[in-house]
């Protein structure tokens, strides 16, 4: 990489801190990120980019056209919701609104996808295309969905898309991929389990409800410890609920 590239990665990446600061700084919940795209559009425009909102509400999408060589259309893309949780630090940049906080990376996300736009804007030196969006709603879903339902395809075809996830505990400037799945998927699902109520001085003839659930999550919990560092399986946020009658004694 010659002298003068070196200074300009070393620009961007000032920037892209700077960005990453500015964005914790102002979360916004799934399908609320008002100001966050208003935000990122205006720094795609300042690489010359002109862009496209509107999709899944706040979607933003920009096409960074390469040297006139033929070549592929990829994509690259960022998330861009924050969780609804209360930050509790002291940092200079921590968020401004109360309840929300961008505790996954999706800042740090936003940043490197701004980045990777800037220094392709002004270096074109590539065939084909790059696409570059950022999608809403990530965190409790649907914004992908909704960003290919309302014609993210059709409007910006491209033949692969690219994405990646920040991994704390993992050495600066790694990068860690594998084939086939890589992120986990999340689900809710419900789980019911039928007891049996019984006198106090027969339990034999019950049905204890409780005792199943428990032996349940044991043994997701010995399942899990079966898996390899890049598998899990995770059962988070159990909410439990007894049937419509009082709780018998068994």
């Amino acid at each position: 990489m010659p002298p003068s590239a070196d200074t300009a990665m070393a620009a961007t990446v000032q920037q892209a801190k700077n960005w990453r600061r500015h964005i914790h700084q102002n979360p916004e919940l799934q399908f609320a990120e008002h100001e966050t795209a208003g935000f990122i559009a205006q720094r795609l425009q300042s690489f010359g980019l002109s862009t496209s909102r509107g999709l899944a509400e706040t979607g933003v999408v920009a096409v960074i056209e390469g040297d006139g060589r033929p070549g592929p259309s990829i994509a690259l893309r960022a998330e861009m919701d924050a969780l609804p949780i209360e930050e509790q630090s002291n940092l200079p940049h921590r968020s401004r609104n109360p309840g929300v906080m961008h505790a996954c990376g999706h800042d740090g996300h936003m940043a490197m996808l701004l980045a990777a736009a800037s220094l392709l804007a002004a270096s074109r030196d590539f065939p084909g295309r790059v696409v570059v969006f950022f999608q809403p709603s990530e965190e409790f879903g649907g914004g992908a969905k909704r960003m290919i339902d309302e014609g993210l395809l059709t409007e910006f075809p491209f033949d692969r898309v690219f994405s990646l996830h920040n991994m704390p505990g993992e050495a600066p400037g790694s990068l860690m991929t594998r084939t086939g799945p890589v992120m986990a998927a999340a689900t809710t699902w419900d789980l019911v389990i039928d007891g049996k109520g019984a006198h106090a001085g027969w339990p034999h003839l019950g049905i204890d409800s409780i005792s199943v659930a428990a032996d349940f999550i044991q043994g997701c919990v010995n399942e899990r410890s079966k898996l390899t560092r890049f598998q899990r399986l995770n059962l988070t946020h159990p909410l439990w609920r007894k049937g419509p009658r009082r709780s018998a004694v068994i």
